[in-house]
């Protein structure tokens, strides 16, 4: 990591990198929580890719170094069926902080949690800010893409697809792009497995959602 990222005094993520402008729960978070005072450096980022250094000058941010650019990897997305209450943040927090691209939240046939409507929409928007907040935290310039729900059968039918289930053969490290389902508390049903492309197992134990979805994504990221 870039010295300048990682020893900044904050990373947020801003609209323009030429005139960077906090928005108002991260001016709060700057210079209420932090107090942050002038001269202290803060890194901004637009969330695709580009990030620069700044100064803080009273209660602004002034660009002090050049526009740099960190280029994609190739992407690492976790589907996964939604875990209840606040193992969800949690899951969120951490395949961001790890580094996946994008988290597709599944409705499996065993789901026990399931998004529709307005809920769904409400629910997608408070993620979104878990993962730009565990973004500012890890010093990410890429915020993950969050999207969903979808179906089993829908990302099953994509490419690069790998179900995680324990009748799998032993998981092999490989570099992707790559899509990695994790089923629910209750696991998949045989007729889903049945249809996925590709099925490895990551160990004989049964593992929590969260807990399957982080260590999936460390194998291939970390």
């Amino acid at each position: 990591m870039n010295p300048a990222l990682r020893h900044s005094a904050a990373h947020l993520f801003v609209a323009a990198l030429d005139a960077p402008e906090p928005a108002e729960e991260d001016a709060h978070h700057l210079f209420r929580v932090l107090r942050l005072r002038d001269g202290e450096t803060v890194t901004v980022s637009d969330g695709a890719g580009s990030w620069r250094p700044t100064t803080v000058v009273g209660t602004s941010l002034v660009p002090t170094g050049e526009v740099e650019h960190v280029a994609a990897t190739p992407p690492v997305i976790i589907a996964t069926a939604i875990p209840k209450g606040d193992r969800l943040e949690w899951m969120v927090q951490k395949l961001t902080e790890v580094g996946v691209a994008e988290i597709v939240f599944l409705h499996c046939e065993r789901s026990v949690v399931r998004w529709t409507g307005d809920r769904a929409t409400k629910q997608l928007e408070r993620q979104r800010r878990v993962a730009r907040e565990a973004s500012s935290q890890s010093r990410r310039v890429w915020l993950p893409k969050l999207s969903g729900p979808l179906s089993f059968g829908e990302v099953a039918a994509a490419g690069n697809v790998i179900v995680a289930d324990p009748s799998g053969a032993p998981f092999e490290r490989t570099v992707g792009p790559v899509t990695v389902v994790i089923g629910p508390e209750g696991g998949l049903t045989a007729e889903e497995v049945g249809t996925a492309p590709a099925v490895r197992s990551w160990g004989s134990n049964i593992l929590r959602v969260e807990t399957a979805a982080v260590i999936v994504a460390a194998s291939f990221l970390i």
